[in-house]
């Protein structure tokens, strides 16, 4: 494999990141309960959609075909997003719970991204986006602390 297919795989990898992001948090808007969580999964789903478009972008001005779905996996977790919240709780802190799960498999992914050997503008883009999934994560960790102290 050369290092551009490499690099375009990776692209697409986080593509399918960005996208299991977007749906997650669109799951995780549609069964919290508080509206200010709402808003924010809301909010967090549209920065996930710029960022997968943004990547989209990177891997057509390469020359390749960009990626445009999520994960299975990701579709598992939001199956699973779906099961846990039919069961009783406290839905704002389940939703949280998960939407942290799926940040940290984010942080991973970008992480593992960045081991690679990437050309200087796609790190650059790789490490921004880094930036703002681990502002993402920070937040709904802060959230739920916030949320369960409540519960």
């Amino acid at each position: 494999m050369t290092n551009a297919s490499k690099v375009i795989d990776t692209l697409n990898a986080l593509i399918e990141t960005c996208k299991d992001g977007e749906y997650g948090f669109r799951e995780c808007a549609e069964h919290a309960t508080a509206a200010p969580l709402k808003s924010m999964f809301n909010d967090r789903a549209l920065e996930c959609q710029a960022a997968a478009a943004e990547l989209q972008r990177a891997v057509a001005q390469a020359g390749a075909e960009p990626g445009t779905g999520g994960s299975v996996k990701g579709a598992l977790h939001r199956g699973w997003l779906s099961l846990r919240s039919a069961f009783p709780g406290d839905d704002n802190v389940a939703m949280l719970d998960e939407a942290e799960r799926g940040e940290d498999r984010a942080l991973e992914s970008y992480r593992q991204a960045l081991a690679e050997d990437l050309p200087p503008n796609v790190r650059l883009l790789v490490q921004r986006q880094l930036i703002g999934v681990q502002r993402n994560h920070d937040r709904v960790r802060e959230l739920k602390e916030q949320y369960r102290a409540v519960a």
